[in-house]
């Protein structure tokens, strides 16, 4: 399978290669492209809820009365849960109909269908596979722009924290950014181009965490639509 280059992102032959590789010289993402056996639409359709979403143990899909395609589906996410299990990641399946929604109107939302790195106070990375549905976004850090160094939205927020157009840009309003993961959104500039990360490649992502060599990866969850075949990933 052949991935399309980013200049923040390689790609890799192999799981050990996948673990070994350092994040450094600017790579924020690395990809093992596969072609997976099995039916998951079998399998996410058994499992996926009305709406919202819902966690998949690997006993529940173990227990699942599956066709031999499905279950063929079933034991790679089973293996793919062992593996990155056995590497201390605590990897969570989740299957999907839609994601709950940033609905507060604030200048900005933080759902995870927005722009978005992610952040850790220690050394981490973000892993993530789509079995089914609609894939991850990842944008080029050169294409991205911070949401909260727009001036209008910079503003906006300053008169939420503050109450007033008044407010001060001061320690508390930093800490106000932080804690709400504000300063972690991004839009993309006019002409970026997304990536998306495809069905059945396991990425490996950069984290904000203090010392990290890279920037961290900017992503982002697909919109959910009604109608919309239910999403089969595994995250952690």
């Amino acid at each position: 399978m052949t991935i399309p280059l980013m200049k923040r992102h390689a790609v890799v032959d192999s799981f050990a290669e996948l673990v070994a590789r350092p994040l450094t010289d600017g790579i924020n993402a690395l990809c093992w492209p596969r072609t997976l056996a099995g039916d998951f639409g079998e399998v996410a359709r058994l499992l996926a809820p009305a709406e919202g979403v819902v966690v998949v143990d690997a006993d529940l899909l173990q227990a699942l009365s599956l066709s031999p395609a499905g279950r063929i589906a079933a034991d790679v996410m089973l293996e793919d849960l062992r593996r990155l299990d056995e590497l201390g990641r605590d990897p969570v399946l989740n299957c999907l109909a839609s994601y709950p929604r940033d609905d507060r109107g604030l200048p900005i939302a933080t759902d995870v269908m927005s722009f978005h790195a992610d952040r850790a106070p220690v050394e981490i990375d973000t892993w993530l596979c789509t079995y089914w549905g609609k894939s991850s976004d990842i944008l080029d850090n050169d294409q991205a722009r911070r949401l909260i160094d727009q001036p209008a939205i910079r503003a906006a927020l300053l008169q939420a924290y503050g109450g007033d157009d008044d407010g001060t840009d001061d320690d508390g309003f930093a800490e106000f950014i932080r804690e709400s993961s504000f300063d972690l959104h991004y839009g993309a500039v006019d002409d970026a181009a997304p990536l998306a990360c495809g069905v059945g490649n396991l990425w490996r992502m950069a984290v904000a965490w203090p010392g990290c060599p890279v920037p961290p990866c900017i992503h982002r969850a697909p919109q959910t639509m009604p109608g919309d075949e239910p999403r089969l990933l595994i995250i952690c």
